[in-house]
């Protein structure tokens, strides 16, 4: 018997629909969290049974399982890893290990994969277009390079995953996988997803009102409250607010927090694992520790959320050549101005305060330093009007 133990996300279940296509009934699929893996380990490793093939994706093992196993695999018994998290590369160390972040070709690798490979190379499941496809979504979708090459049909396939039962969708997909040379969403599919859209839009333009920032340790952190659509909220507030290192987003409920960022020079997963978490490089995430509280949810408590820049303007628009203005909750006035292409001078209330290469840099300065927000229109018309005026003024009194 084949026993699969996988993650409960859409790349650990892709794992688990090549299983059942490759071994049919004779394969045990366990989906988990990353809490749970080692207990099912442990429970496996108890029954002692050399004659059961182990398989775990998409998740590693703490130190006590990770002895165990290789004592496990050493008096004959069999056993494979297979990761794609950097965090877990030190099981390369044993031949049962192979933990792949990163392609040959510069493509980042999805558990999901790494296992197809895996299958075919072993000769338990024969490569098709349609497997070929779906195993492709996965990766896009997990690496989060379906956002950088548009393939919207990557997100969508995550989107019908959380609309329905793992069984549900297990089943689907197995189905699918099996009878179509092409893999594509039916009618019914299509429908639902169109509602479900609209339902995330929705969704997070009332989390955008909810946002708070604060620094914590070096990094100037996004923070919200959600239960929903973590990824789509983690990716859309990070382009909204890109002065943000990155966004964190607690689930209470879950006792969870998962990170989310947009930057090349940030880590998430180095941030998750000062709190016993993980994950890649843009998404990862932890269990809600003690510090985690403290730091998250009990010194930010007090602060009010950002507010939001204004989006319907005509006039006072982001890196305009007639300037940007903006205001902060203490009535400070900030304005942005070019005086040539590689030089935007910034002022506080009037007086110049500095100088900056780019218009983005500017911003990102009183974002992080004074949660400073684009004002509308006629706040901008009227801080004009007083400037001429003012000018006016003092060239009347000098003469």
């Amino acid at each position: 018997m084949y026993r699969l133990y996988t993650h409960n996300d859409l790349d650990g279940v892709g794992c688990g629909i090549l299983a059942r296509l490759a071994f049919g009934s004779n394969v045990d699929v366990r989906y988990n969290s990353v809490q749970g893996l080692n207990f099912q380990i442990e429970r496996f490793l108890e029954r002692d049974n050399l004659d059961d093939v182990l398989l775990i994706t998409d998740l590693s093992v703490h130190s006590d399982n990770e002895k165990k196993l290789d004592e496990f695999v050493k008096k004959g018994g069999s056993a494979t890893l297979l990761d794609h998290h950097k965090t877990a590369l030190h099981f390369n160390e044993y031949s049962w290990g192979s933990v792949t972040v990163e392609y040959e070709d510069g493509r980042l690798a999805a558990a999901t994969s790494l296992f197809y490979e895996f299958l075919v190379e072993q000769g338990f499941l024969k490569q098709s277009s349609s497997l070929d496809e779906f195993v492709e979504l996965v990766r896009l979708w997990d690496t989060w390079e379906w956002e950088r090459n548009n393939v919207l049909k990557a997100k969508r396939l995550n989107d019908l995953f959380f609309m329905i039962s793992i069984d549900e969708f297990e089943e689907r997909m197995v189905n699918r996988l099996q009878e179509s040379e092409t893999f594509s969403f039916d009618e019914f599919e299509e429908k639902i997803l169109d509602m479900e859209e609209t339902k995330i839009e929705r969704y997070i333009r009332r989390k955008r009102r909810e946002l708070v920032q604060t620094f914590i340790g070096n990094y100037c952190a996004g923070i919200v409250h959600a239960e929903s659509y973590h990824s789509e909220l983690g990716n859309e507030l990070g382009k909204d607010s890109p002065h943000l290192d990155y966004i964190a987003i607690l689930n209470l409920g879950g006792k969870k927090i998962s990170f989310r960022t947009i930057h090349d020079d940030v880590d998430v997963s180095e941030i998750a694992g000062q709190f016993g978490g993980g994950g890649h490089a843009k998404a990862s995430g932890c269990s809600l520790n003690e510090e985690a509280y403290k730091l998250f949810i009990a010194e930010p408590f007090p602060i009010e959320p950002l507010r939001i820049d204004a989006f319907r303007n005509q006039h006072n628009l982001k890196a305009s050549q007639s300037g940007s203005l903006y205001a902060d909750s203490e009535e400070n006035r900030f304005f942005i101005y070019p005086i040539s292409d590689k030089k935007w001078v910034l002022e506080k209330n009037q007086s110049v305060e500095s100088s900056f290469s780019s218009f983005e840099e500017a911003e990102r300065q009183i974002k992080r330093n004074h949660l400073a927000w684009l004002v509308r229109d006629e706040l901008f018309v009227r801080y004009l009007s007083e400037n001429v005026l003012n000018e006016k003024r003092s060239k009347t009194k000098g003469n």
